[in-house]
Order: C-alpha cells, then structure tokens, then sequence
C-alpha cells in the first residue's frame, strides 16, 4: 500500500497530523488546534508562497485545524472536507463560537450597519457561516458586529431543494482553478459548493468525487437516458446534467461556466482528454428545501 494521499492527509518529512502516526514517517506528530475563518474567503495553496497554486478556498465561519503557522502561513487541515493546505494566518482567529446560519445567496455584503448605503466591511460568498445574534425586518445582526441582509441568510439546517438549481446561479462565473465561488470556479468547485448548499458533503476534487458520490449509471453509445443530477466524469473533469440533453460545468476551454449539449462537450473533450470514464447519479433530493 501507497502512503495516504497528501491532499486530505497532512503530514511532512518533519511533521504530521497525530491521526496519521504508525501511518507515515514524520519527525514529531502533533494533535493540532482548531480554528475558525474570519476572512470572506482564503486561498488554500500547496506551497507557503502567495504565487503558489490554489488548490482550493475556505470560507467565513469555516473551522480548520492548523498543525504549524510560519512566516505569516498556518499549515491546515479543513475541516469541512479534510483538504490539506497553506493559508494566510491572518486569515484565521481563535473564535470557535457555532455558528448559527448561512449564505443562501451567491454573494451578499456585510455593513458596518445595517444601511446599505455604509461602505461594506466584506463581501461573503455562497455557503459562508456566520454566527446571528439579533435580526431585524431587514437585517440580521451577526455576533462579529456586522451587518448582512435578512434574506441572505438561513438557519444551518435549512438546505436547497435541489443542487442543479444552485449550480445552475453560476452560469457566466469565470473559471477559476481552485476557485470555489461566483468570482471564479472550476468543475469540482461547482459541484461541490452546489451539494454543499443542499446539505450533501462533498469530496473536493473531482476524482474523489467519482469515488465517493452517488451510484454508477451505465452509459449507451448514444448518451441517451441521463438526468437531471446526473454527474458525468472524464479524467479530471467533471460536469452536470441540467437535463437529459444539456449539461453545465465551469471548464478551461470557455473559461466560463456554461450549459451545453452533452453530445458537443463529449466530442470536443474526447479530442484531447479522452472518453467519458462515469456518470454517478446521486439519491433523489425531494422534500429538501430552504
């Protein structure tokens, strides 16, 4: 057996998450201390250098577990989906106080009052957690001081009906590598933030997904009988079917988040990334709403 895959197992030559020792070599093994995300968003990077790729972004009110902070960047584990990574320790603060609702919009602004005329202090993506401790007609009142629209909010509990709906709300969103939100995503980035949305974890990158979501679909030679929800998989992509026809995925070749047909995607991706490896279909989200 390999060692464990290092995007969502942390360790190093020098160090290593305490659950992995007997596991991996690493000098000392520690435990690890929880922490919370009080930027809007945080790039997560594979090196300790802001030129570094992205492999993915933490959100406001995430909890990540950080086993080393140096020269301004903590080494963290996330919490949400075990993914391993740098970010600025800036980013992060002690609080861990639960948080009570979230983001239901694409993106909403927190005011330093509740007027949308004052500068806003941050902008939250979908999915963001925040901790509500008064609300009014129109705002809710979070416990950071700040002030966000009423509506943009629900309860944690509450989940979308259907994961489509929401991915379908990021047509037109650049693609983005590592990107997680309507600024910019990429493939596995729509899937799993539109899952996350309807309650439904989620894996990061798109083989995990393959992996781990939902039951295989046979595929006939003419594409037919897919549905809506359906996930289909090339190697190292991954796209969603809007319908029995079309399909919606952030993709490198419109450098965009687009719907088309399925048959048109398949050709062209065929051309330089091969066939279709699988289409996963997930369990019917009926009686899920917000």
């Amino acid at each position: 057996m390999g060692k464990p895959d290092p995007r969502t197992n942390a360790y190093r030559s020098d160090l290593a998450s305490q659950a992995l020792k007997g596991k991996v070599d690493a000098d000392r093994y520690v435990k690890g201390d929880l922490r919370r995300v009080a930027a809007a968003l945080a790039p997560v990077r594979q090196r300790p250098d802001a030129l570094a790729a992205m492999d993915t972004e933490a959100f406001h009110g995430e909890t990540v577990r950080v086993f080393d902070v140096a020269d301004d960047w903590a080494w963290v584990q996330l919490e949400r989906d075990g993914y391993v990574g740098y970010m600025p320790n800036a980013s992060l603060v002690e609080d861990l106080a639960a948080p009570t609702h979230r983001l239901v919009a694409l993106g909403s602004f927190v005011y330093p009052e509740p007027d949308i005329k004052t500068p806003p202090l941050m902008q939250l993506p979908l999915n963001a957690l925040v901790r509500v401790v008064d609300e009014s007609d129109r705002f809710a009142r979070l416990a950071t001081g700040g002030h966000v629209i009423r509506r943009h909010l629900a309860t944690i509990e509450r989940v979308a009906r259907d994961f489509v709906d929401v991915a379908e709300q990021f047509l037109g969103t650049p693609y983005l590598w590592g990107g997680r939100t309507r600024l910019g995503i990429d493939c596995s980035g729509l899937v799993q933030t539109s899952l996350e949305a309807a309650g439904i974890a989620c894996a990061r990158d798109s083989d995990m997904q393959k992996a781990t979501l939902g039951m295989e679909v046979l595929v006939p030679q003419d594409l037919e009988g897919l549905q809506r929800g359906d996930l289909v998989f090339w190697q190292g992509h991954v796209a969603i079917m809007s319908d029995g026809i079309m399909l919606l995925h952030a993709n490198a070749h419109h450098m965009s988040t687009v719907i088309e047909p399925l048959h048109e995607a398949a050709s062209r991706i065929a051309k330089t990334g091969g066939p279709i490896t699988t289409v996963r279909r997930l369990p019917s989200l009926t009686g899920r709403e917000v």
